[in-house]
């Protein structure tokens, strides 16, 4: 988990860097074609065929949200400062939870309502409406709703498919999808911008087989809290490559907002170890 998140993290730097001379929807291009160059070795294993799938219609709805958020976050990390792009990214747990009440029909008791309510506290302090508030900041909590809403829908394919059939046929959607809007702001990269822009997809793509190791390994509420590394790395690099200062109000609505995560990613492990230890139990009961 560590190391996805700082493979995020510098990610994060990459698309930054990139902002400079290419264009946000050129980016999100190039962050899918370099990304799935990258994935392409390991799905075409020797003797392994490609994925195959019954649900091109849920994965064109899915992909096409996912470059939505896409969009939003990479052009709030290129615009905004990196903590606050970062800090605002930190509510998508907050909208998966108040998703999978909608679309998947979980229940969730009071304690993660109050957990959700204080994280959009939490989100309300860092945006400070009437005070140093920007549009941007509305850009960044989008690429955030968008992320949740793509979250529960990865939840929902995994249903129908294995994880490497998920992320594969979203890259294959992503890259023809990414090309259209960056047609239009087309700029060919300079030397130094291929590195980075190669950088993008190769650290996106690297972090996201890196987590999905970290959850078949671990648990959630013991690797969230690791994945809020990202924030204080992200500070640092943004003060001392970019001089970015971070104020009070964004470090109090930033803690306000991964206490909320953490919490709920505390309460979500904590309920599915009780329903793991019910159902043997109930399964030996006898039939009546």
């Amino acid at each position: 988990m560590l190391g996805s998140t700082l493979s995020f993290a510098m990610m994060a730097l990459a698309i930054r860097f990139a902002t400079a001379t290419v264009p946000t929807t050129e980016i999100a291009f190039f962050r899918n074609l370099f990304g799935l160059l990258a994935l392409l070795p390991l799905i075409l294993r020797r003797g392994v065929a490609l994925p195959r799938t019954r649900h091109l219609g849920r994965y064109l709805v899915r992909t096409s949200v996912g470059l939505v958020a896409m969009l939003c976050g990479f052009w709030a990390v290129g615009h905004l400062p990196l903590a606050q792009a970062i800090s605002l990214s930190y509510a998508t747990p907050l909208f998966v939870t108040i998703g999978a009440v909608l679309w998947l029909g979980e229940a969730v008791r009071i304690r993660r309502w109050l957990a959700v309510a204080a994280g959009f506290a939490g989100v309300l302090v860092i945006l400070r409406p009437g005070a140093d508030f920007t549009p941007g900041m509305i850009v960044a909590l989008l690429g955030a709703l968008f992320s949740g809403i793509v979250a529960i829908q990865i939840k929902q394919l995994s249903r129908f498919d294995a994880p490497d059939t998920v992320v594969f046929y979203t890259y294959v959607f992503w890259v023809p999808m990414s090309l259209v809007p960056a047609l239009f702001q087309w700029m060919w990269p300079s030397p130094a911008a291929w590195a980075w822009l190669v950088a993008t997809g190769v650290l996106g793509t690297f972090g996201q087989l890196l987590w999905t190791r970290a959850i078949a390994l671990g648990e959630v509420s013991a690797l969230q809290p690791i994945s809020f590394v990202q924030l204080p790395v992200l500070v640092a690099l943004g003060w001392w490559l970019f001089g970015e200062t971070i104020d009070g109000w964004t470090m109090l609505g930033a803690a306000i907002v991964l206490g909320a995560n953490g919490y709920i990613a505390h309460r979500e492990a904590l309920l599915l170890r009780r329903a793991a230890t019910r159902a043997p139990l109930e399964a030996a009961k006898p039939a009546e």
